[in-house]
């Protein structure tokens, strides 16, 4: 399938196609992981199909609450359709808790909750470690205007607010997590919006009654388990069947919407 199709890049999570229409992507999503800036790679399987699923639900929930995104609809298991921005090269990291990169640099207790939430700027390059960024740099260099940096602030603490309370609702606690944003032209002006992809990739989830990591850091650690973590992530959020796990078995959220979740960790 992808053979007849132009690849447009590679990351190391993704595969971006040329899409059907003009201005469109398709954004396939791979089980590759990586870690420490790729030094650590590895393979989770089904990630690429838990991720999709789990992308589509949140950025379709952002969508209800006025969150420009580039999501336009799940094509098949591995694959939604995007449409194409062109990217702001900052990683934008919001943070609830200490965790990660964080308390190695501040020498602040992992597990430690913020006075308030920090939002913090990487630049995008992998070959510098996408290092961490003032807003005075950004401004500097232009890599964003101040007006895009309010919308790109104002829309994360937004979609933290929104998230914190989803997943709280199913017993697990955003610890901090990454965005990405684009603009989309129209004429002479740029429009911010939503990109990439939100999962357990990009997110720190922990469960909230027993402090289980749901997320790429059981990778990172490696504690095993990566495969159960993500579906269990994917199972609360309604998108699995509750029964089996196995990739295989993703489900419509239209249909199972309604169901209820128990919301207990399985090991």
């Amino acid at each position: 399938m992808s053979s007849r199709r132009r690849q447009v890049y590679e990351g190391k999570a993704k595969i971006l196609y040329e899409g059907p229409e003009p201005g469109t992507l398709i954004q396939y999503f791979k089980d590759d992981a990586t870690a420490f800036n790729a030094q650590k790679k590895g393979t989770i399987n089904g990630k690429g199909v838990i991720n999709n699923r789990i992308s589509e639900h949140v950025f379709t929930r952002l969508a209800h609450i006025g969150i420009p995104t580039h999501f336009i609809r799940r094509l098949n298991m591995r694959e939604q359709l995007v449409r194409q921005v062109e990217i702001i090269p900052i990683e934008v990291i919001v943070r609830n808790v200490a965790a990660g990169s964080l308390t190695k640099r501040l020498g602040i207790e992992e597990g430690e909750p913020l006075p308030h939430t920090l939002i913090e700027y990487c630049y995008k390059d992998d070959a510098l470690g996408d290092p961490f960024i003032s807003e005075e740099e950004i401004a500097c260099f232009n890599w964003a205007s101040h007006e895009e940096m309010q919308d790109i602030s104002s829309m994360a603490i937004r979609i933290n607010d929104f998230m914190c309370g989803m997943f709280a609702a199913i017993g697990i606690r955003l610890i901090d997590f990454k965005l990405e944003f684009g603009r989309i032209w129209d004429g002479d002006f740029a429009r911010t919006i939503l990109a990439d992809e939100i999962s357990p990739d990009g997110c720190r989830l922990w469960d909230i009654a027993t402090g289980e990591k749901l997320d790429k850091d059981r990778f990172r650690r490696d504690l095993g388990g990566e495969e159960q973590a993500y579906q269990e992530v994917a199972r609360r959020l309604g998108l699995l069947q509750e029964d089996n796990g196995t990739p295989g078995e993703v489900f419509d959220m239209s249909a199972h919407r309604g169901r209820l979740r128990s919301g207990k960790p399985k090991k």
